[in-house]
C-alpha cells in the first residue's frame, strides 16, 4: 500500500513547491505523485502529516571520508598551505582508527539526510564501508603529481587504487592545480571515464593564483617542504584555472569544488569554451580553512550551476548539507530557499550522473525524503532541523 506524507511545504526542487501538498510514494520509496491538498486522489486515505517542509534526501556533491578521523585535528583559519601540510602529517593514523571513523561520518551522513556523496580519496580503504552503506558513493580516485616525467607512472597508482572500489562508481581525476602537472593533466584527461567529470579542487586560496601568475607566494613553502622541483610548472597565467583548463579538452566535464577565489572572469572563461561545469561549494569548510567565502552572486549572474559539499571532518566540524545551506543563507539572505535547494540536491545528483534516482520528487526515483522542521514558510531558519523520514 502507498503511503501518502504531507507537509505545510512539498518541494519537488523541479518543480515549484505545493503549499500544503502530498507526496504520494511505494513501500520502498519511489516516488508516485505529489498531489495538490484538493486532489480527488487522496479521497477517503490517510495522510501522514507534518509541520515543515519536505524536500528530497540532499547529495553531497564533495567529501572525503577517509579523512574523517582528523575532526578538530587542524585548527580553524590556517590558510590553506598549512592545512595541507598538516593532513600529510595526520594521513599516519593506525588503520583501526581511520576504519571506526569513516564507519561514524558514514552513518552521520545518513543521519542528517544524505543519501549520495562524491567522495575524493587516495586509497582503497573506504572501500569496503562504502559497499555496505545505505548511501551511494561515486568515488574519484585522485591523482598527484608536480613531475612530468612521472605523470604515467601516477595515473598507473591511480588505476591500481580504483581497482579497490566497484567499476561502476569510480572514476579517475586530478587533486588541484598545484598538486599536477600539465602533463598529468593531459593524461588525465585522455584516460577518464567519458560519462564523469573531472573532479577539481579549485582556487581554493588566493596563494594558488599567485604561484601561477608570478611564481610567487606561500606555495613556495609547500613545495621546499615537500622537497619538490616545480620547474615543470609554468608561469604566467592571470589565474590557477586558467593555467590547467586549456590542458583539457573542450568536451570534459567539469566538478570544480570550493571556488573560494573564482572571480567573474574565471567563470567567463570556463562557460565560454561551451563545457558542462558545476561549482561545488563547500562554505562551511571555505571559512574554516580560509575564513571566507566565493562571492556567489557572480556564479549565480553567469547562470552557473552550483552543487554543495561538505569537504571532511578535517576542514568542518560536521558533514551536514542542511548546515552548508544554514551558513549560506546567513552570509547570502537574499537567496531563495527554493533555489538553494537544488545546489543540495538535483544539482549535485546531475553531476554525479545520478539524476535518474536522486535530486527530485519525480515517478519513478527513489531520491530520499528529509523534513525540515522549525521552517519560516519556505525558509530555513537557524533552529531549522532534517530527520529523514
Amino acid at each position: 500500500m502507498n503511503t501518502l506524507l504531507s507537509a505545510d511545504y512539498i518541494v519537488p526542487v523541479t518543480h515549484p513547491p505545493v503549499k500544503n501538498g502530498v507526496l504520494e510514494i511505494t513501500g520502498d520509496g519511489t516516488i508516485v505523485a505529489v498531489h495538490s491538498p484538493d486532489s480527488r486522489a487522496l479521497a477517503h486515505r490517510e495522510v501522514y502529516r507534518h509541520r515543515g517542509i519536505i524536500v528530497p534526501g540532499f547529495v553531497n556533491a564533495h567529501c572525503h571520508l577517509e579523512l574523517s578521523h582528523m575532526l578538530g585535528v587542524i585548527p580553524k583559519h590556517t590558510g590553506l598551505v598549512p592545512f595541507l601540510l598538516a593532513v600529510m602529517r595526520s594521513r599516519t593514523a593506525g588503520e583501526d582508527a581511520v576504519l571506526q571513523a569513516m564507519e561514524a561520518a558514514d552513518r552521520q551522513m545518513a543521519a542528517n539526510g544524505i543519501v549520495a556523496v562524491g567522495d575524493h580519496a587516495n586509497n582503497g580503504l573506504s572501500a569496503t564501508i562504502k559497499h555496505r552503506s545505505s548511501l551511494h558513493y561515486h568515488t574519484f580516485v585522485e591523482t598527484i603529481g608536480v613531475e612530468p616525467e612521472l605523470a604515467a607512472e601516477k595515473l598507473r597508482q591511480s588505476r591500481a587504487t580504483a581497482e579497490s572500489f566497484d567499476a561502476n562508481r569510480v572514476s579517475i581525476t586530478a587533486h588541484a592545480p598545484y598538486s599536477v602537472s600539465g602533463t598529468l593533466f593531459a593524461l588525465l584527461d585522455g584516460a577518464r571515464d567519458v560519462a564523469m567529470p573531472l573532479s577539481i579542487h579549485n582556487q581554493e586560496s588566493a596563494a594558488e593564483n599567485d604561484f601561477f601568475r608570478d611564481r610567487s607566494g606561500v606555495f613556495l613553502d609547500f613545495y621546499h617542504a615537500l622537497s619538490k622541483d616545480i620547474s615543470g610548472f609554468a608561469s604566467g597565467a592571470e589565474t590557477a584555472l586558467r593555467a590547467y583548463v586549456p590542458h583539457l579538452g573542450a568536451q570534459t566535464p567539469l566538478l570544480l569544488v570550493h571556488n573560494t577565489f573564482s572571480v567573474a572572469e574565471d567563470i567567463r572563461f570556463v562557460a565560454a569554451a561551451g563545457r558542462e561545469v558545476t561549482w561545488c561549494l563547500c562554505p562551511n569548510a571555505n571559512l574554516y580553512i580560509e575564513g571566507t567565502l566565493p562571492h556567489v552572486p557572480d556564479f549565480i549572474r553567469h547562470d552557473q550551476r552550483i552543487a554543495l559539499g561538505t569537504d571532511s571532518l578535517a576542514s568542518n566540524d560536521q558533514l551536514c548539507m542542511l548546515s552548508e545551506l544554514r551558513t549560506l543563507h546567513e552570509h547570502f539572505p537574499e537567496l531563495p530557499f527554493t533555489e538553494t535547494i537544488k545546489w543540495a540536491t538535483i544539482n549535485g545528483a546531475s553531476a554525479l550522473r545520478q539524476a535518474d534516482r536522486y535530486g527530485s520528487f519525480e515517478k519513478g526515483k527513489r531520491p530520499g525524503i528529509n523534513l525540515l522542521m522549525h521552517t519560516d514558510g519556505l525558509a530555513i531558519t537557524p533552529e531549522t532541523t532534517v530527520h529523514p523520514l
